[in-house]
């Protein structure tokens, strides 16, 4: 009997502990039941009693009377209703010099008559309330310029931010759960504890909570001291107790990550899958991006197995694989400079690195030791058999074709970027101009290795289960595009990707692989000295 492999273990593993995660999540949706003949609390909403909504600013997340602003009053809230309130708040001396500003919103009963102050507010007993931070800091985005013309360095410094600044969320969410429900007073959401406000022993008061899933990067606005005012949209949306216990875990979550050292700007990309969507699409999109994550792992795997046995490279592109090494580098640093989301950036500095190690096994790198001197590289690729020397003859004949188009294509599309184009730096142009050859033209590199297996008639020395792994994972890659923010033009590689992908595919069933025959690490084992190949090739 044969025991399954570790990965295949580690895999049902994963996937068992993706299934009971997606089971725990549904169980958010589930309003617990309360039983005849013990304690409930009911919500104060259930006889729809009217209200008033109250909003205020501060420069602190607990001011006294005289340190609040009152924007808005509404006589008569409907909190059944989704709406959006447009605030112009003037902004405090404090706020413009890097300071922090908050919105406090207070729902009371409107028998009040009389105009009631912020401190007789929040002394009321039957008072809804919630502070929501408006501000954040953040690194302001780079000041692009074409490169070509003069500008004056004086100015060019002045505005060059190191630090974050304050930035006012120029869209702001809160919510109030007005679901009609009961809770066994044993049985309330572990979540909602600190939350809920008890009155009259068996009722709680509405529970408004501000939705940070709503407010995403791109709402922020930078402030400075020329600053008057500021336009905030505010919206407000009813919810049901699932969605409320969702926000709270995931704001929970979230909080975690920043702690393990991920930015605002990763977190934004997480928000963009939780926000306005339901159970069914985020359970889907939870097993989906596992199985995104386990392709990965899996196709690391297969692909450094295979290299790492691989003595004879017979029938691989050589210029493939260095082209693959160059161009993933190139993709790394540019998703680097422009601050893409660490979602992106760790599985491509990982595949980068595999790239790079593969470079060792196609020069046949050697480090030799003389003695605890200095160590020598040695490139010791001279000597090939001959299966390698005629693959070597037919990657330099379809690279001798492919410089014919790739080079003027690669040079013109650089100097009409920096005739016509913005850029922050010289280095940033040089890391743009790279990375758009590698995205408009880089699947013409997989060229010379379709090449290869065409005059091959084989397609028997691929690593194949690598392959299927990155090649499921490029149709994942599809629906993430969509999902996750990431420059276009990265956007625009993950659909290339499947049209290379399908060709392979073609070669796959053209070139079908002939179990019986001898494997062709095995034959023509006679070396070749590849300088006097090269020069009978001249």
């Amino acid at each position: 009997m044969q025991w399954p492999s570790l990965s295949l273990i580690l895999s049902e593993v994963f996937l068992a502990y993706i299934v009971y995660s997606i089971y725990t999540l549904s169980l958010l949706f589930v309003v617990p039941s309360c039983e005849k003949g013990k304690p409930c609390l009911e919500s104060y909403l259930y006889k729809n009693p009217q209200s008033q909504l109250h909003i205020y600013s501060s420069v602190t997340e607990r001011p006294i009377e005289r340190e609040v602003n009152l924007l808005y009053t509404l006589e008569n809230f409907n909190y059944t209703q989704t709406q959006n309130i447009s605030l112009s708040i003037d902004l405090p001396r404090k706020t413009k010099q890097n300071g922090t500003l908050f919105l406090h919103v207070i729902m009371v009963p409107i028998y009040y008559k009389q105009v009631k102050s912020f401190r007789e507010l929040q002394k009321d007993l039957l008072m809804a309330y919630t502070t929501i931070k408006l501000t954040q800091y953040s690194v302001p985005e780079a000041e692009v310029f074409n490169l070509l013309e003069e500008r004056d360095v004086s100015a060019r410094t002045t505005k060059k931010y190191v630090y974050p600044v304050t930035h006012i969320k120029s869209k702001v969410t809160f919510t109030i759960m007005t679901e009609d429900i009961k809770f066994p007073t044993d049985g309330v959401p572990m979540e909602l504890i600190h939350d809920l406000r008890i009155i009259n022993g068996n009722k709680f008061l509405p529970i408004i909570n501000y939705d940070f899933l709503q407010t995403r990067h791109r709402d922020l606005l930078q402030i400075s001291p020329q600053n008057k005012t500021v336009n905030v949209s505010l919206m407000y949306t009813p919810i049901t107790l699932g969605k409320l216990r969702l926000i709270l875990h995931v704001e929970a979550a979230m909080q975690s990550l920043k702690n393990l050292g991920f930015s605002d700007k990763d977190i934004d990309e997480v928000k963009g899958i939780f926000a306005d969507t339901n159970i069914y699409l985020l359970g889907s999109t939870f097993f989906i991006a596992a199985i995104h994550l386990l392709f990965d792992f899996l196709a690391f795997k297969s692909d450094v197995s295979f290299w790492r046995r691989k003595n004879n490279l017979a029938g691989l592109s050589k210029w493939t694989v260095v082209w693959r090494a160059f161009s993933q580098t190139i993709i790394f640093f540019y998703l680097l400079e422009e601050n893409s989301s660490l979602l992106v950036l760790i599985p491509t500095g990982i595949g980068t690195i595999i790239e790079l190690w593969k470079l060792k096994k196609i020069f046949r790198i050697e480090v030799i030791s003389n003695n605890g001197i200095i160590p020598r590289i040695h490139f010791n690729e001279n000597k090939i058999n001959a299966a390698e020397a005629q693959t070597r003859v037919f990657d330099a004949e379809s690279m001798r074709y492919l410089s014919y188009l790739l080079y003027p294509l690669v040079i013109g599309a650089a100097l009409y970027s920096l005739l016509y184009q913005h850029h922050k730096s010289w280095y940033s142009w040089t890391i743009h101009s790279l990375v758009n050859g590698v995205y408009a033209f880089g699947f013409l590199f997989m060229l010379p290795q379709l090449f290869i297996n065409y005059k091959l008639k084989s397609v028997a020395h691929l690593p194949w289960r690598a392959f299927m792994y990155k090649a499921f994972n490029t149709f994942i890659d599809d629906i993430f595009a969509f999902i996750i923010t990431m420059p276009t033009a990265h956007r625009i590689a993950c659909f290339r990707d499947d049209a290379v992908f399908l060709i392979y595919l073609y070669q796959r069933w053209l070139y079908p692989v002939d179990k019986s025959r001898t494997d062709a690490d095995t034959i023509a084992e006679e070396t070749v000295d590849v300088n006097s190949l090269t020069k009978k090739i001249n």
